[in-house]
């Protein structure tokens, strides 16, 4: 690691200054110090990682989800910037599924709680009435995931 502070080992207050916690961690265990990592701070942080994934995850789906509700119900305001937003969430979807396959049995789940938010963010932005977005998703998984698919009313 050019160019990185050579520091003590094990010196980096992880609170205080979590780059260079970063950088002393991943030094000590390249170098093989495993009984000098700080193993808890580690643990929590991958953790966070994969909380972070389906954060982002849940967070494209309500995007994409909001898109197609918006797509599907008015039709006279769709734009080149509404398909590209949707075909943006799609394919950053489909690249965190790629890299983490474990996320891919929590999909339901995800966007059932996505569409109850993408449902209410379309109602404010249309200022539709709230009848006019049904309350159970209208899009099964595969419409939602495939890039060929826009609904239509």
């Amino acid at each position: 690691m050019r160019g990185e502070p050579v520091m003590p080992r094990n010196s980096i207050d992880y609170e205080k200054d979590f780059y260079a916690w970063t950088v002393e961690q991943s030094r000590m265990l390249r170098s093989g110090e495993i009984s000098s990592i700080d193993a808890e701070n580690i643990a929590e942080e991958l953790e966070s990682m994969g909380r972070s994934d389906r954060r982002e995850l849940k967070n494209r789906l309500v995007i994409l989800v909001m898109h197609l509700l918006k797509w599907r119900h008015q039709s006279a305001a769709r734009s080149r910037s509404w398909s590209a937003t949707i075909d943006e969430q799609r394919l950053q979807i489909e690249g965190i599924l790629a890299e983490s396959l474990s996320i891919q049995p929590m999909m339901a789940a995800m966007l059932s709680a996505a569409y109850e938010i993408a449902r209410g963010r379309a109602i404010a932005e249309t200022g539709l009435a709230d009848e006019a977005f049904p309350e159970e998703r209208p899009f099964t998984m595969d419409e939602v995931l495939s890039r060929a698919f826009l609904p239509e009313r």
